[in-house]
């Protein structure tokens, strides 16, 4: 039997298929992604689990004129090889290759760049209102997952678009996961949707008596469709989804591609804003994803016979969770909170052991920030771990509700710096910059595990304000450096007369190999301590050796090399001096390594400079 994937090419393929042969088609995708993502490391389990639903969208509309916008977009792999990305998949996420996330640069059907929560109802309804106002005619959909519904910002667009009555359809893939279970309301309402197919059934028995009653023309039809909606508003309980001004569909048995054909055509029809719910199963089709699906999440390349993965060293993230622990035991008022990842923060021991003190507020980084401020306005200690690329998001409750009330709130920043694969939108080399002009706030940076264990146990016992303590993905570690720290004190690391080099976190161990590949005699400032910097140190050896560069992974704009040039030029101190950092762009995805020697932060790049 051919090979029904080979043949497509593009969308319009699938426009000539019948039902059992897409169905088929959708076999062999999943056997497609499996053996791909193996081989390449990705987001497998939400993509296994969105196959059908992505064959049917690109059966029933056209793209890139209908418009599609995947929600943090990491479920989008199936969009890619249906429009025409399937050769590419070889090179996905690895440097100068295939994005694991939709790209507007890479093909005119990626038509919205996506990487986080939430998002992706605010940016259709806008691109809806363009085409509105345009008198132009597409469809314009949103496809995202249960997870984003914990995100406060999905529900102040819904309640804009509901409200419009501007032409949209919504797509909800249920599959009652985001990376980790989800949790609150929201997924308590739907679990009760998911267990009650009679809402469903119910309103094509409406619509199928209402077809039957002998009347014709175009205003009888619309006379016909308001009696359709009142009587099931009296024989059929109401979703939150009716009440916000939508027509809801649903639940949708999301691995039926004829069942999902059928509503997307229904919806198409409409003109008015219609959310569509699908029921489908994270990992579907591969056992090892079914039955562990947050591990399957985001997963580097595994052995597809066993699901096995390659194991690793300890990580910062290990570190930080293992020490949290040990800290909770010992003092009763700390708290933790996660945004749906307590796997991914290495939060997994503490949620099993202090359940009372374990919060998961799903992907809501907005409230959990707050939640945080209420908690140590009251007397806890609340740790509140944040993907670096998270954090952002709440900029605002950082700054207003926990740093100008100079709360005692804990933030672990993990993936600070580089991240690798992800991408643009999940790089962490922001958050110096944005965290160190807010009043009250102190940055700590560990350049090795051990010294991430003390700086944990200082933040959360021996300090009394809004601290964070910013630490990368894996576990690179610096050698020599003490893990002893004392706040605002920098560490000499390697003592030298002619150059000196300053460097934090991961990028102390950059500067030790830099400096091992010169001829010079070269000094070596660590800064445990970020913020406040110690001004001391840097402007001493500066009038020493008359050459400093910084090395960061963070922006070069409002990072640390600008704190220590800003300083320099303050006292008027005679040197030479560069930064070593991130430019102002879009940094985009590859290894760390590739990604530091693209933008000239390897060490015989760092090298090359100093000795010139």
């Amino acid at each position: 039997m051919d090979n029904l994937l080979n043949q497509i090419n593009s969308p319009e393929d699938l426009k000539h298929l019948n039902i059992d042969e897409l169905t088929r088609l959708c076999r062999e995708i999943r056997e497609f992604l499996i053996d791909s993502v193996s081989e390449t490391g990705g987001h497998l389990a939400s993509n296994l689990g969105i196959v059908e639903l992505t064959v049917a969208l690109h059966t029933v509309f056209c793209v890139p004129k209908d418009k599609i916008i995947f929600d943090v977009g990491h479920q989008s792999y199936v969009h890619k090889i249906l429009t025409g990305r399937r050769d590419d998949f070889k090179t996905l996420r690895q440097f100068g290759g295939l994005s694991g996330f939709p790209k507007s640069s890479e093909s005119d059907c990626d038509i919205f760049n996506t990487g986080h929560s939430s998002t992706s109802v605010s940016a259709a309804l806008g691109i809806a209102r363009a085409r509105d106002l345009d008198g132009d005619n597409y469809s314009v959909i949103s496809v995202f997952g249960d997870g984003a519904l914990t995100g406060g910002m999905m529900y102040e667009a819904m309640n804009d678009a509901g409200h419009s009555k501007t032409p949209l359809i919504l797509i909800l893939n249920d599959n009652a996961m985001s990376i980790s279970k989800n949790v609150g309301a929201v997924s308590k309402h739907l679990r009760s949707l998911r267990m009650s197919p009679f809402y469903f059934r119910s309103k094509h028995a409406v619509e199928n008596l209402l077809k039957k009653i002998p009347l014709g023309g175009k205003a009888t039809a619309n006379i016909l469709k308001q009696i359709k909606r009142i009587f099931r508003r009296l024989v059929i309980p109401t979703t939150l989804f009716d009440d916000m001004g939508f027509i809801y569909m649903g639940p949708v048995d999301g691995h039926d591609v004829s069942a999902i054909i059928n509503c997307l055509e229904y919806a198409k029809d409409e003109n008015r804003p219609v959310f569509i719910h699908v029921h489908t199963k994270k990992g579907k089709g591969y056992a090892p994803a079914e039955s562990n699906p947050q591990k399957f999440h985001g997963v580097p390349p595994f052995d597809k016979a066993t699901g096995e993965t390659k194991k690793s060293g300890e990580t910062y993230s290990a570190r930080f969770g293992s020490t949290i622990v040990k800290l909770a035991n010992e003092n009763k008022r700390v708290v933790a909170i996660t945004g749906a990842m307590p796997n991914g923060t290495g939060l997994d021991e503490f949620q099993k052991r202090f359940k009372n003190r374990f919060f998961d507020v799903g992907i809501a980084e907005q409230h959990g920030v707050t939640l945080a401020a209420g908690l140590a306005k009251a007397g806890y200690t609340p740790v509140i771990p944040l993907y670096s690329s998270f954090l952002q998001r709440a900029y605002d409750q950082t700054l207003h509700d926990v740093c100008l009330q100079n709360l005692h709130v804990v933030f672990p920043i993990d993936r600070a710096g580089i991240v690798g694969a992800d991408g643009e939108t999940h790089q962490g080399i922001y958050d110096i910059s944005y965290l160190s002009h807010m009043p009250n706030m102190t940055i700590l940076s560990p350049a090795t595990l051990d010294q991430l264990e003390v700086m944990l146990d200082f933040a959360v016992n021996k300090f009394d304000a809004p601290i964070a303590l910013r630490y990368p993905r894996g576990g690179t570690e610096a050698v020599g450096v003490s893990p002893e720290f004392k706040l605002g004190q920098a560490q000499i690391v390697q003592k030298g007369t002619d150059i000196t080099i300053i460097a934090a976190g991961r990028m102390v161990k950059r500067a030790q190999e830099a400096a091992a590949l010169t001829n010079k005699s070269v000094e070596i400032i660590a800064l445990p301590t970020v913020k406040p910097l110690d001004e001391a140190a840097v402007i001493a050896s500066a009038m020493k050796t008359e050459n400093v560069f910084t090395i960061e992974d963070n922006v070069k704009i409002g990072g640390i090399g600008s704190a220590i040039g800003a300083l320099l030029k303050e006292k008027q101190v005679k040197c030479k001096f560069k930064i070593f950092a991130f430019p102002d762009e879009p940094v985009t995805h590859g290894s760390t390594d590739e990604l530091d020697k693209l933008y000239g932060l390897d060490a015989k790049t760092i090298a090359s400079k100093i000795t010139e």
